[in-house]
């Protein structure tokens, strides 16, 4: 028996199923263990990202950052709004810049 303790996609057990696996599992009705399940996730699909830069992966990050928005209580949309209110007062990433040092 193989353990991963690990939050998954809805249907990750029935594709275990299909396959001929037995998926043991458990539902997060505790808010905080789910809020805390979907921040490991969010770390594990980063260090997927970082390993392996592929659009699926990222993918992936984006699946987790929509969840965490809607278990706390706000949107994608709003998550944009942010974003771009964020753009205009510090920039984006396309320069390149790397901080070294500051005095």
């Amino acid at each position: 028996m193989k353990h991963y303790n690990k939050l998954v996609r809805d249907k990750i057990p029935s594709i275990i199923k299909s396959s001929g696996g037995v998926a043991h599992t458990k539902i997060l009705d505790n808010d905080s263990d789910y809020l805390e399940a979907l921040k490991r996730k969010l770390l594990e699909e980063a260090k997927e990202v970082q390993q392996t830069p592929m659009p699926e992966e990222l993918a992936d990050v984006i699946e987790v950052v929509r969840a965490l928005a809607k278990h706390l209580g706000t949107s994608m949309q709003e998550i944009e709004k942010l974003r771009v209110k964020k753009n205009h007062t510090n920039g984006s990433f396309d320069k390149r810049i790397l901080l070294e040092s500051t005095d």
